[in-house]
């Protein structure tokens, strides 16, 4: 379905089991040659896959604003985001190195194998990068990826299927599987040949799959849910962090586990701090995702909507935004003014376009409310003084944080989270040895 439309955009077979078993052993029978394919050469066609999604950007960010909804200008941000972890990753292959340990009697060496057959579950809120987090380190690796994404969003996932087998990487290395994740997904766990299990998604589902995984002590990475803080003290240019605020927490209409959804405000700058996040959503554009101006699209299907909707029955709205005057799953965004940190809109991911702002009184305060969640994903912290921003960033129990800025991932540096936000990094340098086995050998001098 369109998102924005609430139109069927065309229709996708779901795999059954035996598919999936057979696609499964498929990409094992595959993992061989991949493996033995020289590392020179396995750089040069993921850089040929990085070129092949490049000449497709502005198609794949078309497609993408029919699949999710999203605006045009961050599909194509999305779709050259696919294109840079490629390229990022294309120098893996040549860099995998192993060591060689002192030892008495003879000599110690490591090597980094990979792991065979990895799955990859992406989730529908992010379908090209977060695949790419996947199969990109993956593939550079040796490793051969099966890859699930999600029902309600398959289609750029399948079209980068097509262009990986255009760009010369060979059948079965990189396979996508649509399918119901209570059968593919299902089949990912409990498959022995599946070595690896990635899933990005709802903490309730990472904790089934991590509870599956150690039946056969597999291997998982998790990247799961987020209540991101973001903290703005008085000392901070007040204006400029309400001006930035709804990019935080807005952006593809709140369906972002860094979302900073929570923004706790000294209270001496409260108020303007309120006035200037007031002015900020209600200029923030809102409008069909295909016009290159939207700032902001619709959510991704009727079901997300009466979710998000839900949360602001009984609950003290500031202001919102608007919306089209159309079919489609829109939400405004929303202000909600909170005084108590047990409210659910508080506590609870909303995945929305809903953020709720609470005062507070001094630093300490600031990180206690800050850290009383369960997750711990991202968060940002505004303030003019360093000293500050490095005590809080050291206290705020997250995996990424960002001071005077929103940003949360950047493909050469670790992302993952605390907490019930997930298990294991994903990007950075050091994301290729996380889908290898490492391997000692002593060799003995007599």
């Amino acid at each position: 379905m369109n998102p924005a439309t609430a139109e069927p955009v065309t229709e996708v077979a779901l795999a059954s089991v035996e598919q999936t078993d057979s696609l499964i052993e498929r990409a094992h029978d595959a993992f061989p040659a991949w493996r033995d394919v020289a590392p020179g050469e396995r750089a040069r066609l993921l850089r040929r896959f990085a070129a092949v999604v490049d000449e497709h950007v502005e198609e794949l960010a078309e497609l993408e604003v029919r699949n999710a909804g999203h605006t045009l200008g961050n599909a194509r941000w999305e779709a050259g985001n696919v294109r840079d972890v490629l390229n990022y990753y294309s120098a893996a292959p040549e860099r995998l190195f192993g060591r060689q340990i002192p030892v008495a009697g003879g000599i110690d060496l490591t090597f980094h194998e990979p792991l065979g057959v990895v799955g990859v579950i992406v989730p529908w809120n992010f379908p090209m990068p977060i695949a790419a987090w996947g199969f990109g380190p993956a593939l550079a690796a040796g490793n051969c990826v099966v890859l699930k994404p999600a029902e309600l969003t398959p289609l750029t996932a399948i079209r980068l299927a097509e262009l990986a087998l255009e760009a010369g990487i060979p059948e079965g290395v990189l396979t996508v599987i649509p399918g119901r994740g209570s059968v593919v997904g299902e089949r990912f766990v409990t498959h022995p040949l599946v070595r690896k299990v990635c899933f990005t998604g709802s903490t309730a589902v990472g904790k089934r799959i991590m509870a599956g995984c150690a039946e056969q002590v597999k291997r998982v990475t998790l990247e799961l849910g987020g209540k991101s803080a973001n903290i703005v003290f008085a000392d901070a240019d007040v204006a400029e962090a309400a001006a930035r605020a709804p990019y935080a927490v807005f952006d593809n209409a709140g369906q972002d586990c860094c979302a900073r959804s929570r923004i706790l405000v000294e209270r001496s700058a409260y108020d303007e701090f309120l006035s200037g996040l007031e002015r900020a959503v209600t200029a923030f554009k809102v409008t069909d995702p295909a016009d290159p101006d939207s700032e902001m699209g619709p959510l991704v299907s009727a079901k997300q909507k009466e979710t998000v909707t839900s949360y602001l029955v009984d609950v003290e709205t500031a202001f919102t935004g608007s919306v089209p005057d159309s079919d489609g799953f829109w939400v405004p965004p929303t202000v909600v003014l909170a005084d108590d940190p047990a409210m659910p809109i508080w506590r609870e991911e909303v995945f929305g376009p809903v953020v709720a702002v609470m005062p507070f009184d001094d630093e300490e305060e600031a990180v206690r409310l800050a850290n009383d969640t369960e997750y711990g994903l991202s968060g940002s912290i505004f303030t003019r003084d360093l000293g500050r921003a490095l005590r809080v960033a050291r206290r705020v129990e997250a995996g990424n944080l960002s001071v005077n800025s929103h940003a949360s991932v950047r493909y050469w540096t670790p992302f993952g989270g605390y907490k019930q936000s997930g298990l294991g990094r994903e990007l950075g340098p050091d994301a290729p040895n996380a889908f290898t086995e490492e391997k000692n050998v002593f060799i003995a001098q007599d």
